[in-house]
């Protein structure tokens, strides 16, 4: 097991570096930071020169692949962070320099079993993309098909694992501060986290999750996954179709190859929707990266990493949601927060509707320009600690991809109508969904179900069995041994001790810091 030191000493040096970046400053401020915390922040930004524009991107790309993944997921949580942050990492780019071609030839074969020759006729060298966690090469297959091979950085998984051991040792002793720190549950947060990106991190998840994903998409006119190459694919390396298209970034060669940009925008925001809303499994990581317009208009996704799940239930509230805000049906919206248990009951319904018509009022009659998810979004959030809202990890990918994808649409067509681009699609899943053949439907099913129970639910007192919420049951977070509570039998602060370990460390400088990360 990983000393509290070690952990103490990667918080710092990760600290100091995020200090040089000018990027503690305005975490030091926020208002959940606890009292404690500030302080190690103070002592990580000890002797650092530090500019006045905090640039979190930067700080995240500086420290590592693991902070780059960390902060992407953080981009969805201006609750914990902040706006400016937030909205600052939405932005970063995940891109790193390449790892040599001979180290990647050697993954190919350990991984294939193979020499490259008997998999590949052409492989070129030079990656097309080089990323935190693997990097993609073009290549031919022996039998002449043109594929992209993605292989994953050689001693990657042992790099995230020590990494997100800190994290989860730095989460548990945050949560166990209690106040707004125990409210935004941050060990859930980073067990999600190390969820993602576990399945990230082997190549076989990846290529089911594009496979299943294909499935849910295949009626759906012009919008493609890429097939995948099973026989050279395995948890380090995963070989896919190669995709001939324009990156939906580049606006002017879409232009230019005469694809209509509205239309592209609108049927990417329906395409998502039907992901999210009708499949319940969508494409978490849509970025303008990996999205591709081939000549017909296709839209084509790649990089299948990271993937977002949502129960039917929850998908219901969703669309009610969505739709309640769009239509200004707040009490309907508030009716269905308390019916999946995001409001704890002892708040008042009433008030908490009007608190969702200052999120939704302020957008009703705007141009069209002035309508924006993201604002949505940032609006909720702001309500959410007034009624003791915990955090929902299992809406956390939904919320940053509509985000991204709000982005991609804008870019598109700068006065694209997000709500009149989704509202048509929501309203008509709604009608099929839970109109009355389907409430027919789910009332016998339902029945059937209870039916089925009745002998388990004589054995049990009503009153015993929990109501069910719109979130699905908690992931299990790692069991962290407490410095304080390992420090009781001592008489002595296990925090301050290390605290002022850190101290010394601050001051002797950066060559104590990187012998002990």
């Amino acid at each position: 097991m990983t000393r509290a030191r070690t952990h103490i000493f990667r918080l710092l040096k990760w600290g100091r570096t995020l200090a040089k970046h000018g990027a503690l400053r305005d975490l030091e401020k926020h208002k959940a930071t606890p009292p404690q915390v500030r302080r190690l922040f103070r002592i990580a930004r000890l002797g650092t020169i530090q500019p006045k524009t905090p640039n979190y991107s930067a700080a995240l790309q500086a420290i590592g692949p693991a902070a780059i993944k960390l902060g992407q997921t953080l981009a969805t949580r201006p609750d914990i962070i902040g706006e400016a942050a937030a909205r600052d990492l939405l932005e970063l780019q995940d891109n790193l320099p390449p790892v040599a071609f001979d180290k990647i030839k050697d993954e190919i074969e350990a991984s294939l079993g193979k020499p490259i020759e008997e998999l590949y006729s052409e492989i070129d060298p030079d990656p097309v993309g080089a990323a935190s966690i693997a990097q993609v090469h073009r290549a031919k297959t022996v039998e002449g098909k043109d594929v992209a091979v993605k292989v994953l950085r050689p001693g990657i998984i042992k790099k995230f694992n020590q990494d997100i051991e800190t994290y989860e040792w730095a989460a548990a002793h945050l949560e166990a501060l209690g106040g707004e720190a125990k409210r935004l549950r941050p060990e859930l947060v980073i067990a999600n986290f190390r969820r993602w990106t576990m399945r990230e991190l082997d190549l076989r998840r990846e290529a089911a999750s594009a496979s299943e994903l294909a499935e849910h998409m295949a009626n759906v006119d012009q919008f493609e996954i890429p097939t995948i190459d099973w026989d050279r694919t395995s948890g380090r390396v995963l070989t896919l179709d190669w995709v001939n298209g324009v990156k939906i970034s580049k606006r002017d060669e879409l232009i230019a190859a005469g694809h209509d940009l509205n239309e592209v925008a609108t049927r990417l925001v329906r395409t998502f929707l039907k992901q999210a809303i009708e499949a319940g499994y969508f494409h978490a990581d849509m970025h303008q990266g990996n999205l591709f317009v081939k000549a017909d208009g296709t839209i084509v996704a790649i990089d299948f990493g990271i993937m977002g799940r949502i129960n039917k239930k929850a998908r219901f509230w969703l669309a009610e949601i969505l739709y309640g805000l769009t239509t200004g049906n707040y009490k309907r919206v508030a009716e269905i927060h308390f019916e999946a248990q995001y409001v704890p009951d002892h708040h008042s319904m009433e008030d908490f509707a009007t608190a969702l018509r200052a999120v939704g009022e302020p957008m009703r009659g705007k141009p069209v320009s002035e309508l924006s998810v993201g604002d949505m979004l940032d609006g909720l959030f702001a309500i959410t600690r007034d009624f003791d809202m915990e955090t929902q990890p299992h809406l956390l990918l939904l919320q940053k991809t509509m985000v991204m994808v709000e982005g991609i649409a804008t870019d598109l067509n700068p006065l694209i109508n997000m709500w009149d681009a989704s509202g048509p699609y929501v309203k008509n899943w709604i009608r099929g969904e839970l109109g009355l053949e389907a409430a027919i439907a789910d009332r016998i099913n339902d029945d059937v179900e209870t039916l089925m129970m009745l002998p388990d639910i004589v054995r049990r007192l009503d009153a015993q069995i929990p109501r069910q919420g719109g979130a699905p049951p908690a992931l299990p977070v790692a069991e962290i041994e407490l410095m304080w509570d390992r420090n009781k039998a001592r008489k002595s602060s296990g925090f301050w001790r290390y605290a002022i370990t850190a101290l010394v460390a601050g001051a002797t400088g950066a060559g104590a810091i990187y012998f002990w990360g």
